[in-house]
């Protein structure tokens, strides 16, 4: 037996803690200094995981925290009139703005943090030469920008900007003040409490930077651990969908081992094989080689990203069971297959319904087809049970002609004359009925001369009953050899011969056939089926006209073509009791009839043979009382040898 799909759900994982009160409240006490690093963040890095997010904002709010360092510099170099350093700590400040402002409209944080990196280090290597105090390269603010550097880049491009600020304030500066020599007046007791009342700042921007690590940190971790929650909140939706469902679901990685199954799936495979697969087994390694090696090339075919869809029927280990199974590709981040999932169903009821419905479908053709034909062959009894009976009256005329003939008197006279042989002149001088005896004759003549005209039109029409009985005998005989044969058919030859079974009743009940043949070239299609339908057509026609009050009962037949060389139109048009609006969208529904005696499967089985030969049967009705017309579409050139 092939190797079923099987699968196995994923145990369910349970729902992280809660995140610690104290944690919660910290979030609550800072939401809006959040939004307000984020309103500083281009979308691209708002949309960052968590961690880049957190280094997002620790860059921004760095910035913010600089900027606020910088103009309270700017402030001092204006009170000690300090132009370079009012300069420099001008250009320091539009590097942290363009700084801000490059973070707003990048779609990566390198940038922007190289600039407030590189804008950092320009700016304590320029203070540091420019001041008079020799020990600006030791002041604590300067231990920031390495640790700053490294979160912000990375250890690789962090190292640069160390070593950067290595050469500069621990080597270059020493030089430089070597060279210059160090003024010892510029160390004043205000310059003292300036340098560590500055430093005492950096250390609570220190701290800032660091509280604002973990603020962020913390909401990152908020945002992960709802981020969970949702993702094993869906997992466990997703689990109880599969699980709820009688499908058989399961996934492959590329290699075809196993990694999840349904229970049904399970227990399918349980039932019908013996085993119980377990993740990371080889799905199709109990099959037989040559099933293996089929699966195996559909798994590659769907390895490469195509979709398939099959449907296997598996008789061993149990009842028949049919599966329609689908083969979906998985794809990574990357856009690669890393896997397979199967989708099984049983359709085993479904096929068994769709073979008994084609049993039955088969069944009504055959009883309609002897249906139709008994209609042809009760047209036919009807017809030769008319012309019978003109047989039988034009019998008995000949029979009471005979009966009342003047033979007998002729055959009188004739015996009267062999009497009188003997003596022929006097008895027919002297004997008085020898004397009217050729008078007689002469009536007699003239008198069978009228008998036999009589009697040979009479023959004639008898003949013509005959000819008339033997010609519907031949059509019946042609119209009865086996179905399914296609051959040249000349519709309206075919209609006319269709209307001459039921000649006589259309005639009695008083409807009036009209006739419209346009010029149209033969078809190729089993002209029983035809036959069939145009029986069908008329029968309905004629109880349709039959049950209207309407004193003029007309039925019309219209063949044509459709416009630009489209099929052939046959038309069949009753002013009979009409179709009611509701009624027009079930008129050719299997069961469905308006008749007292109906069936139900004329119409049915009439659409079914034109759709066979490759045509339409439609209808239309403006609505009761007021007709209806039938159309049979058919392809022309169709089925042509």
């Amino acid at each position: 037996m092939a190797n079923l799909p099987t699968f196995e759900m994923s145990p369910f994982v349970p729902t992280p803690p809660e995140p610690s009160r104290q944690a919660s409240t910290s979030h609550g006490r800072r939401p809006w200094l959040m939004a307000r690093l984020d309103s500083l963040l281009s979308e691209s890095l708002r949309n960052a995981t968590p961690t880049d997010l957190i280094r997002h904002r620790i860059m921004v709010g760095a910035a913010c925290i600089l900027l606020l360092f910088n103009s309270l510099f700017l402030l001092w170099s204006i009170t000690q009139r300090s132009l370079p350093l009012g300069v420099m700590a001008s250009i320091a400040g539009l590097g942290y703005l363009v700084t801000l402002l490059l973070a707003h409209r990048t779609t990566t944080s390198t940038p922007p943090a190289m600039l407030l990196l590189v804008n950092i280090t320009i700016g304590l290597v320029g203070s540091t030469f420019m001041d008079k105090n020799p020990v600006g390269g030791a002041h604590a603010i300067n231990m920031m920008l390495p640790a700053l550097a490294v979160y912000l880049v990375g250890p690789r491009m962090g190292l640069s900007i160390t070593l950067l600020l290595f050469a500069a304030l621990g080597l270059a500066h020493p030089f430089y003040r070597a060279d210059n020599g160090i003024d010892t007046s510029a160390i004043t007791l205000e310059f003292i409490w300036f340098i560590h009342v500055f430093a005492g700042i950096a250390f609570v921007g220190a701290w800032g930077l660091g509280s604002l690590h973990s603020t962020a940190r913390e909401a990152a971790q908020l945002s992960l651990e709802r981020t969970l929650k949702e993702l094993r909140e869906s997992e466990s939706k997703l689990n109880s969908v599969i699980e709820s469902t009688d499908d058989l679901v399961l996934s492959l990685d590329r290699e075809g081992r196993l990694l999840t199954v349904n229970s049904g799936a399970r227990r399918v495979y349980l039932q019908r094989a013996g085993i119980s697969l377990e993740p990371g087994q080889l799905l199709f390694h109990h099959d037989k080689p040559e099933e293996r090696k089929a699966w195996e090339a559909r798994l590659a075919q769907v390895l490469q990203g195509q979709r398939l869809r099959l449907e296997q029927t598996y008789v061993e280990g149990g009842p028949r069971l049919v599966l329609d199974i689908s083969m979906h590709p998985i794809t990574g981040e990357d856009g690669r297959v890393v896997g397979v999932t199967l989708f099984s169903r049983d359709v085993t009821a479904r096929r068994e319904a769709e073979t008994r419905l084609g049993e039955m479908h088969r069944t009504l053709v055959d009883v309609s087809r002897q249906a139709g034909m008994a209609e042809v062959a009760t047209g036919v009894l009807h017809n030769v049970g008319n012309t019978l009976n003109s047989v039988n009256i034009s019998t008995n005329l000949v029979t009471d002609r005979l009966r009342q003939s003047r033979v007998s008197g002729l055959a009188r006279a004739a015996q009267l004359l062999r009497e009188h042989t003997t003596d022929m002149a006097s008895f027919l001088t002297a004997d008085p009925q020898g004397q009217n005896l050729p008078a007689y004759l002469v009536a007699v003549s003239d008198q069978l001369q009228q008998e036999r005209d009589a009697l040979l039109q009479e023959m004639r029409s008898l003949g013509e009953s005959v000819d008339h009985i033997k010609s519907i005998v031949s059509m019946q005989q042609k119209h009865a050899r086996a179905a399914g044969a296609v051959e040249q058919v000349v519709v309206p030859r075919l209609i006319d011969e269709a209307l001459r079974l039921h000649a006589v009743s259309f005639e009695r009940l008083g409807i009036r056939i009209e006739r419209d043949y346009a010029q149209v070239p033969p078809v190729y299609v089993d002209r029983h089926k035809l036959l069939q339908i145009l029986i069908n057509l008329l029968s309905n026609a004629k109880q349709a006209l039959v049950d209207s009050t309407k004193q003029d009962k007309r039925l019309e037949i219209h063949v044509r073509r459709a416009p630009e060389e489209g099929p052939l139109l046959l038309e069949v048009v009753d002013n009979g009791v009409g179709i009611a609006p509701e009624n027009l969208a079930r008129m050719f529904t299997q069961g469905f009839t308006t008749k007292k005696t109906g069936h139900g499967f004329g119409l049915h089985i009439s659409a079914l043979a034109a759709a066979e030969m490759e045509g339409r049967l439609t209808c239309s009705s403006p609505g009761p009382e007021q007709g209806a017309t039938f159309t049979l579409e058919l392809p022309i050139g169709a089925g042509e040898p």
